[in-house]
Formats: structure tokens, sequence, C-alpha cells
């Protein structure tokens, strides 16, 4: 029974993370501009979010997640202008040969901005608590055990997915240059600007 909670968890946390979004394009920048690790490190972050989440939502925390559900405003606002932060300074980052994701900080705000973003995304509670749910999970019945199964498996199917992008973009993203990388940072920053005006104008 607890091997099928985990596969489910890894089903829903693989399902729930694959849309590209702004954390999709993220680690996509980040893999090409500062290398593979930085990439699956900010996967890792909204791994981590998707996980806490999936936790709120799997031991029935009903308190919790209504009082994150009521405080959408805040959240939208607080991460519109976060995106809209971000956006800005991929647009007019310059590529550098030196890979910054070398760097021990680099890559510790690599993980923190991507779960910040996660976290402030009020969809996401949203998504998990219709998800478990629907599986009858996060009722008064609920064997903790399995719902902390079931959270794990959350974990690993959206870190899986992160590391599979991350990977992928690695190896298609070895042809490119310098020049290449500059519009890498431009697109990319102008998607992350159209996200952060999206999730402002929604509010």
């Amino acid at each position: 029974m607890d091997f099928d909670f985990l596969i489910k968890g890894i089903i829903i946390g693989f399902s729930i993370a694959a849309p590209v979004g702004p954390i999709g394009v993220l680690c996509i920048r980040r893999t090409l501009t500062e290398g593979r690790l930085s990439g699956f490190l900010s996967g890792l972050g909204a791994a981590t979010a998707d996980a806490t989440y999936g936790m709120i939502a799997g031991f029935g925390l009903a308190s919790i997640s209504n009082f994150l559900i009521g405080q959408q405003i805040w959240l939208r606002i607080i991460g519109g202008l976060f995106l809209l932060y971000l956006g800005i300074k991929m647009f007019i980052t310059k590529p550098s040969d030196k890979a910054v994701s070398s760097k021990r900080h680099g890559l510790i705000g690599s993980y923190i901005s991507a779960f910040f973003l996660t976290i402030v995304n009020p969809m996401t509670i949203i998504s998990f608590a219709a998800v478990f749910a629907g599986l009858g999970i996060g009722t008064i019945q609920t064997d903790y055990f399995s719902s902390l199964i079931l959270v794990m498996g959350v974990f690993v199917g959206s870190g899986l997915w992160w590391l599979t992008l991350s990977s992928t973009v690695h190896v298609l993203g070895k042809r490119f240059d310098t020049k290449r990388l500059r519009w890498v940072n431009k697109v990319s920053g102008i998607i992350i600007l159209i996200f952060g005006f999206i999730a402002l104008a929604s509010i």
C-alpha cells in the first residue's frame, strides 16, 4: 500500500512540475548560462516548495491551507514583483565566460529564489489540495505514515522532472556561444517579465 502511495506521489510531483512556467524558464536559462548544477538546484528549490505544500495538503492542515489561499492577493503581488525583478535582471545580464554557478553563494541563491517563487504561488497549494482531495488524502481517516510516503514521492517526482530538464538542456546547450547566450538572457528576461505582469494583472 505504501509503495502505491510513493508511486502516486512521484506521478503527482512530476505532473505538477512539468508544465513550463516561470520556474521552468528560470531553470533553462540558468542551465544554459550558469551550468547544469545551478539549473538543477533551481528546480530542487521548486521541488522543496512542492513537497512543503504537499505536506500541508497531505496531513490535512486545513487551517494553514485556507490561510494561504486567503492571502492570494498578497502572494500574487509579492511573486509578481519578484518575477519583474528577475526578468529585468536577466535581460540586462551579460553572459560571462566563467560560470557563476561555481560559487557557493550562487548555487544557494539559485535554490532559494526558485523555492521562494514557488512558495508564493497560490496555485501550487490549490493544485495539491484538489489532487489530494480527489485521492482521499488529508482527511481525518488518513494514515499519516502513508501521507508522508506520498509527500516523499511528490518531492522525488518533482526533482526527477527538474533533473531531466536541466540535463537535457545542458546537453543541447553545449552548442551555445556567448552571442547565443546573450539572446537566451534577453528572451528569458522578457518571458519572466510577461509572467510577472500576468501575476499582477490577475489580482
